[in-house]
């Protein structure tokens, strides 16, 4: 196939969604991934009719084994050259740590950590072969800081950042033509913040609610320029590297009230 094609995971809504009318935008092709196939073929077929790009739905459900390598597998087979690999894909669970089911716990971690690292390995070694390739992944202002209710999302949001701006300077370091940026957004209009299968509603302020396009034009810009992180919005930018200044123990206890009074 002819021309430059990103594979976005999570692509079936929200800053998926938005990840791919970006890029097709500024012409990629798509491969897009996720578990609703109906839905990726929706938003596949409105973005070649809107953009004249080509596009493959892969249906996957990331929290599996050896779900990662089966994606790899199936673009390779499709012919698909991945230029720009979007990480989106992500859960999330809501709750006291012993209150919320292993399971979900586990899923979590397979999709925001170990599928993640694996989709990053497998495209990367694609990349440094053609010396070139940009690599975006998702992680969240919720990874700056221990977060009470969300300490097993915060963590691993923790892990993206901390593994993703170390590779960058790996790559760097090699000149290997490769990029890697990690996106922190903070709450972002999208169904996680009001999902019952990740436990209790998160009551956010409207002034402190990211917009989905603004996260995805953001995390792109940035990727196409090189710049190992970004995090959008002008009170993120500022309210993060002074979190950091602070006592951990003290920032944690804050976010704990502020998480338990926000839920319902």
């Amino acid at each position: 196939m002819t021309g430059s094609w990103a594979l976005v995971t999570g692509a079936s809504d929200g800053i998926g969604v938005e990840f791919c009318t970006g890029l097709a935008a500024r012409g990629y092709n798509l491969a897009l991934a996720a578990r609703r196939e109906q839905k990726l073929h929706e938003v596949a077929a409105s973005l070649s009719a809107e953009w004249g790009i080509a596009s493959r739905v892969i249906p996957c459900d990331l929290a599996k084994p050896h779900a990662a390598q089966e994606l790899h597998r199936q673009t390779s087979d499709l012919g698909i050259a991945v230029d720009f690999l979007v990480n989106n894909a992500g859960l999330l669970q809501n709750g006291y740590f012993d209150e919320i089911d292993l399971g979900k716990q586990e899923e979590l971690l397979a999709v925001n950590v170990v599928a993640l690292t694996a989709l990053t390995h497998l495209f990367l070694q694609d990349m440094l072969a053609r010396g070139r390739g940009h690599i975006l992944n998702v992680a969240s202002t919720a990874g700056w800081v221990g977060i009470p209710q969300q300490n097993v999302y915060a963590a691993s949001k923790a892990y993206v950042i901390s593994f993703s701006l170390a590779l960058a300077d790996e790559l760097r370091a090699k000149r290997s033509g490769v990029g890697v940026t990690v996106l922190c957004p903070s709450y972002t209009r999208t169904k996680m913040l009001d999902n019952p299968e990740q436990g209790p509603k998160l009551t956010v302020p409207e002034a402190l609610v990211l917009e989905p396009e603004v996260v995805a034009r953001d995390g792109i810009d940035a990727c196409l320029r090189g710049r190992p992180i970004v995090i959008p919005g002008l009170g993120n930018r500022l309210g993060m590297p002074l979190l950091q200044c602070l006592p951990r123990v003290w920032v944690t206890r804050l976010f704990g009230v502020l998480y338990r009074k926000g839920q319902s």
